[in-house]
């Protein structure tokens, strides 16, 4: 049997997280109706369902079963999702487009979008309660993970270094601390759930641990040289808004060129990282190269 294409593959395995998803959460008609649909409105607006095709991957990774990974996999998803509509907020980063559409409060207004976030983030660890345990973690080991990732010294913390760095001259290293808790911290989060599902040993986990970490603030190099290079159009999303917000980026502090090349040189040690897993990890590497070469 020929192997899938990565597009193939990221549209199977999206498919397969947006049944689940669907069938974890409410329907749209239940009792308060407003809440649903604002959730499910953010949630099923498109995305590319990076982080729970992550988790997926690196659940075959180490052995496991897709099955297994799906609450997960759905659970870091609506972390992502409710972090998004929170950051979309006037009182953060005051945006009107997400995913080529209106923000969540711009159709819904800011009260149910607050809430909507809020629901969310509840129903990702009453998701994640639903995981099988795994010999060596426990659903409370999982869960565990998740707070920790989306928590005050990861990604909330994150958040706040951000707000509190606009308009001020930070270092590569104040950046890399912020690109490290808001975005880095939550996709490694994702890796390692997918392992923990598969009951990864030790060593495996470590690597998963590596590999998330680097692929992470890659994601978020490339993410800020996507927002000076591409036009608001191509990536869904408002173009140029941190220039605009006077926020500190990597082409600000280092310029294009040197940007590109960290990118590619923590792509790099990304895929190093998965030496011990050999064919095995064939679609985390395959994402890896997709990640760095994106254009939106």
């Amino acid at each position: 049997m020929q192997a899938l294409s990565l597009a193939d593959y990221l549209t199977t395995r999206s498919q397969l997280v947006d049944r689940a998803l669907n069938r974890f959460l409410p329907k749209a008609t239940v009792k308060p109706a407003t809440i649903h649909k604002a959730m499910r409105y953010s949630l099923f607006a498109g995305g590319k369902r990076m982080r729970p095709v992550l988790t997926l991957a690196a659940a075959e990774a180490c052995g496991g079963k897709l099955e297994a990974a799906f609450p997960a996999a759905c659970a870091v998803e609506c972390i992502h999702t409710y972090s998004l509509i929170h950051d979309d907020l006037p009182c953060m980063d005051d945006d009107d487009l997400r995913r080529g559409r209106p923000t969540n409060h711009k159709v819904f207004g800011e009260g149910i979008a607050v809430l909507a976030g809020d629901a969310l983030l509840t129903a990702a660890f009453d998701i994640l309660a639903q995981a099988e345990p795994a010999s060596r973690y426990s659903v409370a080991v999982q869960i565990r993970e998740l707070t920790s990732a989306a928590g005050s010294q990861w990604l909330i913390g994150g958040q706040v270094a951000d707000l509190e760095g606009e308009g001020k001259k930070l270092s590569g290293n104040d950046l890399r601390y912020i690109h490290r808790c808001k975005t880095a911290a939550l996709l490694t989060a994702s890796l390692r759930l997918g392992a923990m599902s598969a009951n990864a040993t030790p060593a495996k986990l470590e690597a998963i641990t590596t590999f998330g970490q680097n692929l992470g603030l890659a994601f978020q190099v490339i993410d800020d040289i996507l927002d000076v290079t591409q036009t608001t159009e191509k990536l869904g999303k408002t173009a140029g808004k941190d220039v605009k917000a006077t926020k500190a980026t990597f082409p600000a502090i280092y310029g294009l060129e040197k940007s590109r090349a960290e990118a590619r040189k923590l792509t790099q040690a990304a895929l190093t990282a998965l030496k011990p897993f050999a064919t095995k990890a064939t679609r985390l590497r395959e994402l890896a190269d997709y990640l760095l070469a994106r254009e939106y």
